[in-house]
């Protein structure tokens, strides 16, 4: 049985004239009694009827198919397009054409959830953003006005208010300078000096210039006994640095007492190396690991504000590992601790 479906308007055409010749032709031999009779009436029936039924449904049919096809690319049709409409497209079933638009409303569809997914994440961007510059620009107007009041004649309460302002005032700053990073990583403006460098030299630097944090919390840092054989690797490697202390300030910042931060290093498939930073600290709840790298994004806020920072740290690793061509990840679980990786391009031999 024939599908009406699968067939194109040329098939169409011919199997709506052949059915109507047929009949007609039969018709003539009924009444008429001469087979030469009903098979010219069946010839020329079927010539004229194919010819028009074609004509009239190509322009039918074709006509819409065309202004659907304008619709979805809703700009005025290229030669390629016009090649396409007028040679390849009456060439098509139905169905296929269906399908194409079919695939082109679920590509829509797919388009429309995602800007609609950053519309969300712009506006919780900007409401962090305002609350990020806020809460230091209020405080530091409420110390300059307090001074302004009179407390400029107490020194020990001039000093310390001064101090407070400061210390806001280098909150903005950093808030400031870790976006415009991020701005200039997003854009490719950062440039990327890679070179050749052990990475186990740079994590022990990185460990020695955050070892008075460390000792605050008696935090011990240690690179992992199987990962203690240098491993060279081929990135910038101030940006890496950049990217470690991140990662390890905030593995002491969120760490528990006592607590240990373990860096481990691998060798996988082809020249990649793997490298993680985990701790034994509170952990990060799984809803939020999906989400951990947003700018501003704080599991929690009221705890993560008081332990300073711009909240942009991660989201500034995340960049610099992606503009070096590689991925980062994260894997935790709360009272147990959490690990933050990385790849990174192994030894490239004809570094210059």
């Amino acid at each position: 049985m024939i599908n009406s479906r699968q067939l194109t308007p040329v098939q169409l055409s011919a199997f709506t004239a052949f059915t109507i010749s047929l009949l007609v032709g039969l018709a003539n031999y009924f009444f008429i009694r001469s087979w030469w009779i009903a098979l010219l009436s069946f010839a020329v029936l079927f010539l004229i009827s194919y010819l028009l039924i074609r004509y009239f449904t190509e322009r039918f049919i074709y006509r819409h198919i065309k202004l659907i096809y304008k619709f979805i690319s809703q700009t005025k049709a290229t030669k390629r397009e016009e090649f396409y409409t007028k040679s390849l497209l009456p060439e098509k079933s139905l169905q296929e054409v269906s399908a194409e638009v079919e695939a082109w409303a679920e590509q829509k569809r797919e388009e429309i959830e995602l800007l609609k997914q950053n519309e969300q994440y712009r506006k919780e961007f900007l409401q962090n953003l305002s609350h990020e510059l806020k809460t230091p620009i209020f405080a530091v107007q409420g110390y300059v006005d307090t001074l302004l009041s009179g407390a400029m004649q107490k020194e020990e309460i001039a000093k310390k208010f001064l101090l407070n302002t400061s210390r806001n005032i280098d909150r903005l700053v950093n808030l400031v300078d870790d976006l415009d990073e991020i701005s200039k990583l997003e854009s490719g403006q950062q440039q990327l000096y890679k070179q050749n460098f052990i990475i186990q030299e740079l994590v022990q630097d990185v460990y020695e210039s955050l070892s008075l944090k460390a000792a605050e919390k008696n935090i011990k840092c240690s690179i992992k006994k199987n990962s203690d054989l240098p491993i060279t690797v081929y990135a910038d490697k101030e940006k890496i640095r950049m990217v470690l202390i991140n990662l390890v300030s905030n593995a002491i910042k969120y760490g528990k007492q006592n607590g240990t931060i373990v860096f481990s290093v691998y060798k996988t498939h082809g020249n990649l190396v793997l490298a993680e930073i985990s701790d034994d600290g509170y952990g990060i709840a799984e809803e939020h690991l999906t989400r951990i790298f947003e700018r501003f994004y704080r599991t929690d806020i009221a705890r993560s504000r008081k332990e300073g920072g711009s909240g942009l740290g991660l989201s500034i690793c995340k960049h610099i590992i992606e503009a070096h061509g590689q991925t980062m990840h994260v894997r935790s679980r709360i009272d147990v601790g959490s690990t933050f990786g990385f790849t990174l391009e192994g030894r490239k031999d004809n570094a210059a």
